[in-house]
C-alpha cells in the first residue's frame, strides 16, 4: 500500500513524501488518531537545533506522542479497532542490564526517524499497548511523556536511599505536573513540595502539599529527594537550588534537557553526599506501568485532562503549520492534534 508521510523538510516547513509498504509484514498497521506536540518538536520545527543536526535528520516527519487504532493486522494478535498508544522507542537488541532506551543501537521516532505524522504507522507487535476503553483518547495522546515520568521515578526507586518523606520538584511546567501526580499516587503518605516562577502554572498543583516561588524559599526548608523538571538555561539554577535545600544522601533525578552545558556546585554535591540520577526517555515497560496506573486510578486521567491546551483538527499541511504556530505561544498545557488527513 502506498503510505503518505507529512515531512519536515526544513524549518517551518513540511511536505508529502510516499512509502510503498507491505501490509503483510511483521508488522502492526496503526491509524493516528490523537498526536501531541512535545518541545523536542518544535526544536526541529523552529530551526533552533543546530545547523549540523537538522542537516543530518532533516527531512523528518514529526512527533512521538500519540495514540491510535489498530487497522490491520496480518498476525491477528490485535484485534481490527483496539485502540493503543504508540512506542516511539525501537530498540534493535536485548540487554540484560541496559534498559532499551538507553541502548545506543535503539533509535526514537521523531529523532533521526520518522514519526507518527503518517497517514498509517508500521509498527513491530511489542511497540504498541492496548488502552482502556471508554477514555478520552485526546488527553492520553500525551502518555509518552507521562511514561518518561514514570521511568525516571522507577529509576529513583532503584538508586536512591529508603529515606522517603519527602520531595521537591523543580520546575512548573506539564513534565513538573505530571512527575507531581505521579508522586502524589506512588507516595500518598508523603509531603511534595513544587518550585516554580509563575503563579499561574503553580495554582494548578492543588494536589501538593505546598508550593514556592523560587525567589521566596523558607530558609530552614528541606526534603529528602528533589525532581529537577526545568531544562533548558533554567536547569542551572534548578539543580543548584535543589543542591542547596536537599537533605544529606539524598538524590537528585534530572529529567530536563538542556542543549547547553551547566555549572552546579560539585563542592556540595560531594559535601552532602548527593546522588544524581539521570533520565531519559522511556521503554514499553513503562507504557505498560502507565496504563496499568490509567486503570487503577482513574481520576489521574482526570487531573491529567488539565493539560489539555488548544486541539486542531489536522486535515491538511495548513492545518499542521497552524498547530505548530499557535503551540509556540502555549503557556501552559499540551497542543493536541486531531489527526484526520
Amino acid at each position: 500500500m502506498i503510505n503518505q508521510i507529512y515531512q519536515l523538510t526544513s524549518p517551518r516547513h513540511f511536505e508529502i513524501s510516499y512509502n510503498n509498504t507491505d501490509i503483510y509484514s511483521e508488522n502492526v498497521i496503526v491509524r493516528p488518531l490523537y498526536l501531541s506536540i512535545c518541545a523536542a518538536d518544535q526544536r526541529y520545527y523552529t530551526g533552533s537545533r543546530d545547523e549540523k543536526t537538522l542537516k543530518k535528520k532533516l527531512p523528518m516527519s514529526l512527533i512521538h506522542e500519540g495514540v491510535g487504532e489498530v487497522v490491520f493486522d496480518s498476525k491477528g494478535i490485535y484485534e481490527k479497532g483496539t485502540k493503543v498508544v504508540m512506542v516511539p522507542n525501537t530498540p534493535t537488541e536485548t540487554d540484560d542490564v541496559i534498559a532499551e532506551n538507553y541502548l545506543p543501537s535503539s533509535y526514537f521516532k521523531s529523532s533521526g526517524y520518522d514519526g507518527f505524522m503518517q497517514d498509517f504507522n508500521f509498527l513491530k507487535h511489542d511497540r504498541v499497548v492496548p488502552l482502556p476503553s471508554d477514555v478520552d483518547l485526546s488527553i492520553l495522546s500525551y502518555t509518552e511523556l507521562v511514561s518518561v515520568s514514570l521511568h525516571a521515578i522507577n529509576r529513583f526507586e532503584k538508586k536512591s536511599i529508603s529515606n522517603r518523606s519527602s520531595f521537591g520538584i523543580w520546575g512548573d511546567g506539564n513534565l513538573g505536573y505530571i512527575t507531581a501526580l505521579l508522586l502524589r499516587k506512588i507516595y500518598p503518605d508523603c509531603k511534595i513540595y513544587v518550585f516554580g516562577k509563575t503563579d499561574y502554572k503553580l495554582s494548578h498543583f492543588s494536589f501538593v502539599d505546598k508550593t514556592y516561588h523560587i525567589n521566596d524559599i523558607p530558609n530552614d526548608l528541606t526534603f529528602d529527594h528533589g525532581f529537577e523538571c526545568v531544562g533548558g538555561k533554567g536547569s542551572q539554577s534548578a539543580i543548584n537550588q535543589i543542591i542547596d535545600y536537599i537533605f544529606p544522601e539524598g538524590s537528585i533525578a534530572l529529567l530536563g534537557v538542556s542543549e547547553i552545558p551547566i555549572e552546579i556546585n560539585t563542592r556540595l554535591v560531594l559535601e552532602k553526599g548527593i546522588t544524581l540520577i539521570g533520565s531519559s526517555r522511556s521503554g514499553v515497560e513503562d507504557f505498560k506501568n502507565v496504563v496499568n496506573l490509567y486503570i487503577k486510578y482513574p481520576d489521574v486521567i482526570d487531573k491529567l485532562s488539565l493539560l489539555k491546551g488548544q486541539e486542531f483538527e489536522i486535515r491538511n499541511i495548513k492545518d499542521l503549520t497552524n498547530a505548530f504556530e499557535a503551540d509556540l505561544s502555549t503557556s501552559w498545557g499540551k497542543t493536541v492534534l486531531k489527526w484526520t488527513m
